[in-house]
């Protein structure tokens, strides 16, 4: 086990490069099941849910080669298992989705309770709605356990927006029986970047990016080369970053295009970039300051599906929001646990008033100091580590096996731009 010891205070300043999507590796690794050809995929962040997943497939009979760089060759000619390993399905959230891909090439997956963050209850129902509802049958009684002779298409309206469910549906209708109509479906940049990377092996995917996708089922699926798109969780949370130390940074290998609502909230709080190409530009010493609404009103920043303020930059914005002028209320609409650790916060020296589990009034600027924390998912660690970055005095962050999960070398890429911060055993 190892913690994060951190020195707060100094403003970060230099470059740093934008690392691959997550939330886009992980199904598009998933989908590589779908084809007994070689798929190469450039671009994968390394993450411990990328080596997960990837340990799940080895388990499945997948050759996997590293070939530096971010890339990996992932080879399936055999299935050699329908059951996915308890020990692996319980680190990661995206074990569900092997569910969509196996069902679709062999026709049956038995599948231990996911993982991943606690942030409150995660649904797993609109998977299955959309499973079922292309014909697979569920038994579940301690493990899901899904078989189907053969999935064919239909129209398929998901109860919500999931992103993890629309990618299972998606990876399952590329490869069943006829015409699947997905309604409601969800549009964030790793779904697209997941209909992409299909399209390229021969799936006939339309109405990519939008909420209702019709895709023409294909007995057989082709290798490809495919590279993931820039992460732009990653690349909003080192604005955050960068605004709350008054440092200057320079972010490479972005798509700005991803980061327009993103733009609009962090405006509210006074932080601004510049762009030029895949570049982004955070200039030093912002004067954060909210900005009211019309009338003098407390502003609000919330969540909402793509293309709404993405929830998983909510923790981040929180701990920005600490160091401007003003009050503005932060509204959480997903997970009922996700704003549980502004106590932290709070015990930092943070004006908040958590109004109920999805709501949260934030009043600064503060001067925040340095406190012994503990990670308890991927954002909320992140906002964490930012918050001590700013504070003033020494720091310590455990459990940081949960910030990993997300972030690539998050500790040796800080030090490039003179964060101080070291990881050390616990």
């Amino acid at each position: 086990m190892y913690q994060y010891q951190i020195e707060g205070g100094f403003p970060i300043k230099g470059t740093l490069k934008a690392g691959g999507n997550k939330n886009a590796a992980l199904p598009c690794i998933a989908a590589t099941l779908l084809t007994d050809e070689p798929v190469t995929l450039h671009n994968i962040p390394a993450i411990e849910d990328v080596g997960v997943m990837l340990d799940i497939l080895r388990a499945l009979g997948s050759t996997v080669e590293e070939l530096g760089g971010g890339s990996y060759r992932l080879t399936t000619s055999d299935i050699m298992r329908n059951d996915i390993p308890a020990e692996l399905s319980s680190k990661i959230r995206a074990s569900i989705l092997l569910a969509g891909p196996m069902l679709a090439r062999v026709g049956t997956i038995t599948l231990p309770p996911p993982g991943g963050d606690v942030i409150g209850r995660r649904r797993l129902d609109t998977h299955f709605l959309a499973l079922t509802s292309l014909g697979a049958h569920l038994d579940a009684d301690g493990t899901f356990d899904l078989a189907c002779a053969q999935l064919k298409g239909t129209e398929v309206f998901l109860d919500e927006a999931s992103v993890t469910a629309t990618e299972n549906a998606i990876m399952a209708a590329v490869r069943a029986d006829g015409e699947t109509v997905i309604e409601n479906a969800a549009s964030e940049p790793h779904v697209q970047d997941l209909c992409s990377m299909l399209k390229s092996m021969g799936a006939d995917i339309r109405g990519v990016g939008s909420n209702i996708l019709r895709i023409a089922g294909t007995k057989k699926l082709k290798g490809t080369e495919y590279r993931i798109g820039a992460d732009f969780m990653e690349v909003g949370s080192l604005i955050g970053l960068a605004a709350v130390t008054r440092g200057e940074l320079t972010i490479e290998d972005t798509q700005p295009e991803h980061l327009r609502m993103t733009r609009i909230a962090f405006a509210k709080l006074g932080v601004h970039w510049e762009t030029e190409g895949s570049t982004i530009y955070v200039p030093p010493a912002q004067t954060l300051q909210v900005h009211p609404d019309f009338g003098g009103a407390v502003p609000k920043i919330d969540d909402a599906p793509w293309p709404g303020f993405p929830a998983d930059l909510i923790s981040i914005t929180l701990v920005v929001a600490t160091q401007a002028e003003g009050t503005v209320l932060i509204h959480e609409k997903l997970y009922e646990s996700r704003l549980f650790f502004v106590d932290r916060l709070i015990e930092m020296g943070a004006q908040i008033v958590l109004c109920d589990p999805h709501r949260a009034v934030v009043s600064g600027p503060c001067r925040l100091r340095g406190s012994e924390l503990a990670s308890p998912d991927v954002r909320a660690g992140m906002a964490m580590l930012i918050a001590a970055l700013c504070a003033e005095g020494e720091s310590v962050i455990r459990n940081v096996y949960q910030i990993e999960r997300g972030y690539v070398d998050l500790t040796g890429r800080l030090r490039s731009v003179g964060a101080k911060i070291e990881r050390v055993d616990q």
